[in-house]
């Protein structure tokens, strides 16, 4: 699959970056250019995410295939990878399909292994709008308001309404898809050595995707993998804690 991407910054060693479920390239941007000082940079869309193509596959093989063809059709030489969530399982998929492809991964807020469907709440309110019956995106709000409280959250996951040709709202995910793999977004990798490559685990003090006991699988994997975990931040460690975030990264690329 040709998935849509951003170039930032034109020298240094190549850096891309995958984001999570419900997201998008544009979600980084502001770390992107930040990054793009020292580093070209590609902000990439996932399938079935963003401005990628939709598919009715949608698991970690097949988005690890399409990193692989992306670095290949772009002739990218030994970049590093950031993914975060579920952009941080494709390239842990893919680390393990394709190790002469990379040089070091940065995993952001998620861990090797299975995590149980939690997003129940978020796909029934991004399911129950009536995008034909919508004037505005405030409209939008306040109907995703009933399933999801936080406004920080509900503006993330608006950002995925858009309007087309005839002015009509409508989805830049593939929500139907989304909704269908949702158990498949959550598999963990399988029991075997994913790479001895440095690879750097970026967790969240606050959130609940990382914790104390997931270390040992996560170095049964990665050996030579470092863990750090952000004082104050969540689940998106790179929006609420940009400057510590950014810091770790630039010591591990060093």
């Amino acid at each position: 699959m040709k998935l849509n991407y951003k170039e930032l910054g034109d020298s240094g060693q190549p850096l891309i970056i995958l984001h999570g479920l419900f997201g998008s390239s544009d979600n980084w941007m502001t770390i992107g250019r930040k990054l793009s000082e020292k580093f070209k940079v590609y902000l990439v869309d996932q399938r079935n995410h963003g401005d990628s193509p939709h598919n009715e596959v949608h698991n970690y093989e097949v988005m690890a295939s399409d990193l692989a063809e992306f670095i290949k059709d772009h002739q990218i030489e030994n970049p590093h990878i950031i993914g975060h969530s579920m952009g941080g399982k494709t390239a842990m998929h893919f680390a393990v399909e394709h190790p002469d492809l990379f040089d070091k991964l940065i995993i952001v807020d998620i861990a090797p292994k299975a995590y149980p469907v939690h997003h129940d709440t978020i796909l029934e309110g991004l399911c129950s709008l009536k995008l034909d019956e919508l004037k505005s995106r405030g409209d939008a709000d306040k109907q995703l308001a009933e399933f999801v409280p936080e406004k920080g959250v509900r503006q993330f996951l608006l950002k995925n309404l858009t309007r087309n040709q005839d002015k009509e709202f409508e989805w830049k995910i593939n929500l139907p898809i989304l909704e269908k793999n949702i158990e498949v977004v959550g598999k963990g990798l399988e029991k075997r050595l994913a790479t001895e490559k440095d690879v750097l685990f970026i967790g969240g003090k606050n959130s609940h995707y990382i914790k104390s006991e997931d270390y040992i699988a996560i170095n049964n994997f990665f050996p030579n993998a470092k863990i750090e975990m952000v004082e104050g931040a969540g689940h998106w460690i790179h929006a609420e804690k940009p400057e510590e975030f950014l810091a770790l990264i630039e010591d591990f690329l060093k």
